[in-house]
């Protein structure tokens, strides 16, 4: 991952901050690892300190806002530390919540649901700094076409189809949604959905989401692509229940 705080020629200076001055960014997305996965990362802060500055960003208490470096900052409380070294940027929210998203998607493990909602996150940022987008397509992209979307596409890892496959997942139920996350966590005797069907499930609404989820529990199996455009089709001629669900399941 490249130097966060080497983006910015103009980038002030490092100084320390009480941990208990810092806090998350409203609605941050990412998943809380458990402690156990922060071993690594403890060690070697209290063996060398913090090598990189997190990011900051003041409130209006004069306490601050974590942009960047949520693992650096559990690991330091881990580690027993009081104080952190950070970098404090002048960011509106919505800058600070693109420069959040941005550099946490360069994260060698994300989840889907933290993909999902990244992007989400940040293209209603670009939408509340004048940038347009048509969330309104098809999971195949056919229009996804509009400047804004290419825009978010270049700098982001992955495709604008695959950024709006990623978005859809966003109206999943939770427990749906976890089937989607499973698929990378691979936590034996758990439910996995592949991303494709799981867009297509999106679809559904609430009630029949959770009609399915009962079917799918009872079944013990998740839908393939084929099965899940099924009960999409079903759903939106209005005829779907579980006995036409458990058919197609």
């Amino acid at each position: 991952m490249a130097n966060e705080n080497s983006r910015d020629p103009t980038t002030p200076k490092p100084q320390s901050i009480p941990l208990a001055k810092i806090h998350d960014l409203p609605g941050i997305p990412l998943v809380r690892q458990p402690d156990k996965s922060y071993g690594g990362l403890v060690t070697s802060i209290q063996s060398g300190g913090v090598k990189e500055p997190v990011i900051l960003r003041l409130r209006e208490d004069g306490e601050y806002q974590l942009v960047t470096g949520y693992r650096r900052k559990r690991a330091c409380e881990l580690a027993g530390l009081e104080t952190m070294p950070v970098i404090v940027r002048d960011l509106d929210t919505d800058t600070a919540t693109i420069f959040m998203v941005d550099s946490n998607l360069q994260r060698e493990k994300v989840l889907p649901s933290e993909k999902a909602l990244a992007y989400k996150m940040k293209l209603d940022a670009m939408k509340r700094q004048g940038q347009r987008r048509d969330l309104t397509s098809s999971p195949v992209g056919t229009k996804l076409g509009t400047r804004s979307n290419q825009e978010l596409a270049d700098q982001s890892p992955d495709s604008k189809t695959q950024i709006h496959r990623y978005i859809c997942l966003t109206n999943l139920v939770p427990e749906l949604l976890d089937m989607v996350d499973n698929t990378v966590l691979k936590e034996k005797g758990t439910l996995q959905m592949a991303l494709r069907p799981a867009v297509e499930l999106s679809y559904l609404p609430e009630n029949e989401q959770n009609a399915l989820l009962e079917v799918m529990e009872g079944e013990d199996c998740t839908p393939s692509h084929a099965q899940a455009i099924k009960i999409r089709d079903f759903s939106e001629k209005g005829k779907l229940n579980p006995d036409v669900i458990l058919s197609i399941m």
